[in-house]
């Protein structure tokens, strides 16, 4: 699995970032977190608010910060 977190380098983002790599670790999946910061970049996702999620390619998620829990559900969905 590939997942990319989409953002600046605000606190919402970084706050995504960490969240993710909690939510990979308690479900032990096998999957490479890539925090992706060029604005260029980002715009190629299509999304208009930052933060992003982007699992294999897909945007599953823009524009907020979800908790753990949500982004286990989110994980497992796309996996």
């Amino acid at each position: 699995m590939e997942i990319k977190v989409l953002g600046t380098g605000c606190a919402r983002c970084k706050s995504l970032e960490s969240a993710t790599k909690q939510a990979v670790a308690e479900l032990n999946l096998d999957a490479a977190i890539e925090k992706v910061e060029d604005i260029q970049k980002i715009m190629e996702y299509g999304i208009m608010r930052t933060p992003g999620l982007v699992i294999d390619g897909k945007v599953v998620l823009s524009g907020h910060v979800p908790g753990v829990s949500e982004l286990k559900e989110i994980l497992t969905k796309n996996k």
